[in-house]
């Protein structure tokens, strides 16, 4: 039976496939899933984005982001998933962003949660909902661990990347490559050290958003090391992004916090390419040490891995994603949990007519 499953992104940030946040990669690759599967597809997010469902736009904010845009984006996101509620027949809500309590509807169809970022970064009642039918859902299993005692974890469903158009190269080049949101936690001052200690170019991508850490970050820690041949070069494309993961010696991911899942480090392994990272969180669960990459400790172990990361093998990294990160088998396990839930409900809402009447 077809659902309509309204979809709804994180305030602040656009869906997209290139959007630096995996969030948005991950709502973007389900609302394909969806409209592919037959289902209908609304998806709450910034004017602009780009889905294959239906877009519901909000309005984006500036360039300045900060307390009191996040407090109007959220009220923004309230009256626009209210609307949608009261428009459409909705049998599934699928919130996205780190901020989802700001907008939790009250009531009204089964709502899944996908809890993307370290379980740190949420408020403490983000696991103590009341809400009835609601469902939180972690993408790696060294999260769920993290998560509080009595939350309300449906499960885990492990994010995924689309394959096909991540394939190895030729040949490889003589750099490393990093991507993501510059930011504090993302570490890669760090990575530019560790370049410099080895002799390795390094190529850095990413958006640096207008939160004032950010920016602070950027100018006071990331650009006083882009010496050399160590290059920034911002937000990048789909294309150039398949072609810089797939060239590299490595990519590498020298990220400060417990990342719940790496997109990232699924598209290098897909384009043959390893994966230098920080022993943290869920990069334990997806590189295989010696073989997808290498698992470091600090910044000189980091040095020594990108200069070794070049002896491994690009075409076990690509075999290695094909049998554990394709993205098919993500949308495959969220399509099966909103049928069943949709089930579920229907059946309850049936129930409670039958006792009325």
């Amino acid at each position: 039976m077809p659902l309509t499953v309204l979809s709804v992104s994180y305030p602040l940030a656009p869906v997209s496939e290139s959007t630096a946040g995996g969030a948005e990669q991950v709502l973007a690759m389900l609302d394909e899933g969806l409209t592919g599967a037959g289902h209908r597809s609304l998806v709450i997010a910034q004017g602009g984005s780009q889905c294959r469902g239906t877009l519901l736009p909000v309005k984006a904010p500036g360039f300045r982001l900060d307390e009191d845009v996040h407090a109007l984006a959220c009220i923004d996101h309230r009256a626009a998933i209210k609307w949608a509620l009261t428009r459409f027949a909705i049998d599934i809500v699928h919130l996205h962003g780190l901020d989802f309590v700001d907008y939790l509807p009250e009531a009204g169809p089964p709502v899944v949660v996908t809890v993307h970022l370290p379980i740190s970064f949420y408020p403490r009642q983000a696991f103590q909902l009341s809400r009835p039918d609601t469902h939180l859902v972690c993408v790696s299993e060294s999260q769920a661990w993290t998560c509080p005692a009595g939350a309300k974890i449906w499960g885990v469903i492990r994010n995924g990347v689309r394959l096909d158009p991540y394939q190895p190269p030729r040949v490889k080049g003589n750099y490393v490559f990093a991507l993501g949101r510059i930011c504090p936690e993302k570490g890669f001052d760090i990575a530019l050290d560790a370049a410099t200690e080895c002799g390795i170019p390094l190529v850095l991508a990413g958006t640096v958003f207008g939160y004032a850490s950010h920016q602070q970050y950027f100018e006071d820690v990331i650009r006083p090391r882009l010496t050399g041949d160590h290059r920034f070069i911002g937000a990048i494309g789909l294309k150039a992004k398949r072609e810089l993961l797939a060239g590299a010696r490595c990519v590498v991911i020298p990220s400060l916090v417990e990342e719940t899942s790496s997109l990232v480090a699924m598209e290098a392994m897909a384009c043959g390419t390893p994966v230098v990272a920080f022993k943290r969180g869920a990069l334990t669960e997806l590189v295989e040490h010696g073989r997808t990459g290498l698992l470091v400790d600090s910044r000189s172990e980091m040095a020594a891995a990108m200069e070794a990361a070049g002896n491994l093998s690009s075409s076990l990294c690509r075999e290695y994603a094909e049998k554990h990160f394709a993205s098919d088998e993500m949308v495959r396990q969220y399509l099966a949990l909103y049928s069943r839930l949709a089930a579920s409900s229907r059946v309850h809402i049936d129930s409670d007519i039958e006792k009325v009447a």
